[in-house]
């Protein structure tokens, strides 16, 4: 099995990830309307192992927090399961039925996720153009 470019498994990760964020966004905009449904967002996802794969070290990592047994007896509960989906964090407001979805923030953030998308879709390609260029071949 030959080794993936880390630049090309980066560019894969972060269009996993932003596949998944549209799906908790989309999820954000079904339940805009659902009384005390609080917002979720997808945890950035952590590029380090790629920087330390290419020979580097990562100078910041992300805290991440494991929910553990004495956390669970004091009543803490994980707050929306697997894959790195949390609570919201950043709410404009909260309407009067405990909901903390704005559907205005919910579709500014499917913008910004269609552009990144792109941005994504452009870096794949050229990447795949200076492979077959490298290798002798035309388009």
């Amino acid at each position: 099995m030959r080794d993936v470019p880390p630049v090309l498994a980066g560019i894969k990760a972060s269009m996993q990830h932003m596949s998944q964020r549209q799906q908790v966004l989309a999820q954000n905009i079904a339940n805009s309307e659902t009384p005390g449904y609080r917002g979720r967002e997808l945890e950035a996802p952590d590029f380090s192992s790629l920087v330390q794969g290419a020979g580097g070290t990562p100078r910041v990592a992300a805290p991440r927090v494991m929910l553990t047994d004495a956390m669970q007896g004091l009543g803490a509960v994980q707050p929306a399961g697997a894959n790195g989906v949390i609570f919201d964090t950043d709410i404009a407001e909260t309407k009067p039925d405990g909901n903390n979805v704005t559907l205005e923030d919910q579709l500014l953030r499917m913008g910004e996720l269609q552009a990144d998308f792109t941005a994504m879709a452009g870096l794949y390609r050229k990447q795949m153009d200076l492979m077959r260029k490298a290798l002798g071949r035309s388009g």
